[in-house]
């Protein structure tokens, strides 16, 4: 991309998003095209047909999506299933048929396999049956990475994917039961500490194991591959290492400031007991993560605590 190439981001309000509109300006790109869903609803195929005309954006970072957590996905499969395949189908289709250079496609983790081999290398993609949690919004995000791969083998496009584990930071989304679990449990402990609860109780029993990517990082690392990967296949983004959400819970109660007894409700869902990235490919096309948890965290409550409002999602 040259820093004057006219680059969308789809998807600029939310956490990705925005992100990757951040680190775009760092590096000197200024020729930024941005449209709130107000300005255009991607789910409204004529909407985004009658954009790409108008507009004929060089480059696209297609990080708009419907997400949330367990509740959230367990609640409205249909919805997840449906919102997400129709958004990125537009947005693909219009960018390859209005002569867009490149597009970065932005899947998640889930689209692996609930038991693949730990970590996972992106080559065990549909080998077996997925977790049934999320199981609507991988199949969706697993269509518009394959929608990238097919377009690339039939007319020679330059379409890639990245497959980011969890992320979390800055404009976060801290719903009490529809976000992720690392905001979910930022919002419950600083609620627990100021309004003096003894307890704060969690899913499960703490044994999952999960990995987490600063999302400023996440965004480097996309512009990155945007300049210098191609590929059919896609790319793990993440660090490499992981935490049992035990550990994490303790960690985030830490940061928060919550000196209260942590309880565990055995009854309510793990989710995937194991989701770690092999990070092997990223690492050799040159990228490795910057933040560490801790200071992540550190970095996520600060923005927490500067958006109040962001609480009430």
């Amino acid at each position: 991309m040259n820093k004057d190439s006219k680059i969308y981001v789809a998807g600029h309000k939310g956490m990705v998003g925005s992100a990757i509109v951040r680190a775009l300006e760092m590096q000197g790109y200024f020729n930024i095209v941005t449209k709130t869903h107000t300005e255009l609803d991607l789910i409204r195929q004529d909407q985004v047909e009658r954009f790409f005309e108008l507009e004929k954006p060089e480059y696209v970072f297609l990080a708009a999506a419907k997400v949330g957590g367990i509740i959230a996905n367990s609640e409205a499969l249909a919805d997840f299933m449906y919102e997400n395949m129709i958004l990125e189908m537009n947005v693909i289709h219009s960018a390859w048929k209005n002569g867009c250079k490149k597009l970065l496609f932005l899947g998640s983790s889930c689209i692996y396999p609930r038991m693949a081999p730990q970590p996972m290398k992106e080559n065990c993609l549909l080998t077996s049956e997925l977790e049934k949690t999320n199981e609507a919004y991988a199949l969706a995000k697993i269509s518009g990475l394959k929608y990238c791969e097919y377009l690339n083998r039939q007319y020679g496009t330059d379409y890639i994917s990245v497959m980011p584990t969890n992320l979390y930071g800055p404009n976060d989304n801290y719903h009490p039961t529809h976000s992720h679990v690392l905001p979910a449990l930022i919002r419950r402990f600083h609620e627990a500490k100021e309004s003096g609860i003894k307890s704060v109780t969690c899913w499960g029993d703490g044994t999952p194991l999960r990995e987490f990517l600063y999302v400023d990082d996440l965004a480097d690392a996309c512009v990155y591959l945007m300049n210098t990967y191609s590929g059919n296949e896609t790319v793990n983004l993440g660090t490499g290492k992981e935490l049992t959400i035990r550990e994490l819970t303790e960690l985030v109660a830490d940061v928060v400031g919550y000196k209260g007894e942590i309880l565990w409700d055995t009854s309510k869902p793990n989710g995937t007991p194991r989701k770690l990235l092999d990070v092997s490919k990223l690492e050799s096309l040159g990228w490795k993560y910057k933040t560490e948890l801790s200071e992540g965290i550190k970095l996520a409550y600060e923005d927490f605590l500067s958006h109040p409002i962001r609480a009430e999602r």
